[in-house]
């Protein structure tokens, strides 16, 4: 009888065992089940959270191709890319728990459709600024080329212009010089006597010419001797930083046509030796000649 009860108690305490064993069996697969359950969640979280990081990093890109474009936008543009790298560092920081994850996902979400709208704006400025490059470079090459086609019209104006100075300045042809004795009677004889010479006389044709500027015109005579003295009135004239000394001046009222000029220098005691008569037009010398007493 003690041995049957025994058996029992014994039988009790295996049981209990076995029960026990069961539950703990049992509570030990749920703790392998959870934390399992547990690692694939932070797993999954810590992926999601890589991937949206590099969705940010692609976005933070787009935005500094974008900047480097230097458009009209560039202000907007580099506003929306400090709030991505905000973004960036916020989720590099957190803890990364499903709840913070939604959050800056939807935030990504936001500004990708930011960015996708900005961008094609940015697309349409591009265009247009390649459009007005174009128009530019067109009007700089008309702008070449007018300038070119001016330089040209300049330098053939220049060249015009001093071509018609040229052919507006007056020619002297014909220029004569002699000496002539004086009569009782007024009347002049020839002679190439200088003992014998009352007065020289000089002659010259002033040419047509329809493009000069008409009016009265002063020419000044210098007639110098054969001891190289300037004879009549030797009076001084500046021209610039030139001067002259002539002997008398010859004022003619010039209207394009043909004129002959006849003048005469009166005197005493001529030397003989040769003689030189020029013809100034101002500073400028046109005509020359000589001739000799004996």
């Amino acid at each position: 009888m003690e041995n049957q009860n025994s058996n029992s108690k014994l039988k009790g305490i295996i049981a209990l065992l076995a029960i026990l064993l069961v539950g703990s069996l049992v509570y030990i697969f749920k703790l392998t089940s959870d934390a399992k359950t547990l690692e694939n969640t932070v797993v999954t979280t810590k992926s999601e959270k890589d991937a949206v990081m590099k969705d940010l990093e692609e976005l933070k890109a787009t935005y500094d191709a974008a900047i480097a474009e230097n458009t009209s936008m560039s202000d907007e543009l580099i506003a929306e890319r400090d709030k991505v790298e905000k973004l960036m560092a916020e989720l590099k920081s957190a803890k990364g728990d499903v709840a913070s994850l939604r959050k800056y996902k939807e935030q990504y979400n936001a500004l990708e459709v930011k960015m996708k709208n900005m961008m094609e704006e940015v697309a349409v400025l591009k265009t247009k600024n390649e459009k007005l490059t174009t128009d530019l470079d067109s009007t700089k090459v008309v702008l070449e080329d007018s300038k070119k086609y001016n330089q040209v019209l300049v330098g053939q104006n220049e060249e015009l212009a001093k071509t018609v100075e040229k052919g507006s300045k007056l020619t002297i042809t014909n220029l004569k010089t002699g000496a002539y004795k004086l009569r009782s009677s007024g009347k002049q004889i020839e002679t190439d006597k200088a003992s014998r010479t009352d007065v020289l006389k000089v002659s010259f044709t002033i040419a047509e010419n329809s493009i000069a500027k008409s009016g009265d015109k002063t020419y000044y005579i210098q007639v110098i001797d054969g001891k190289n003295n300037v004879l009549g009135d030797k009076a001084t004239v500046a021209f610039g930083d030139k001067s002259l000394t002539y002997s008398f001046t010859s004022t003619v009222k010039y209207e394009n046509k043909t004129v002959d000029v006849s003048e005469q220098l009166r005197g005493k005691d001529f030397a003989a030796g040769t003689y030189f008569v020029n013809v100034f037009d101002k500073g400028e010398l046109v005509s020359k000649s000589s001739f000799s007493l004996r």
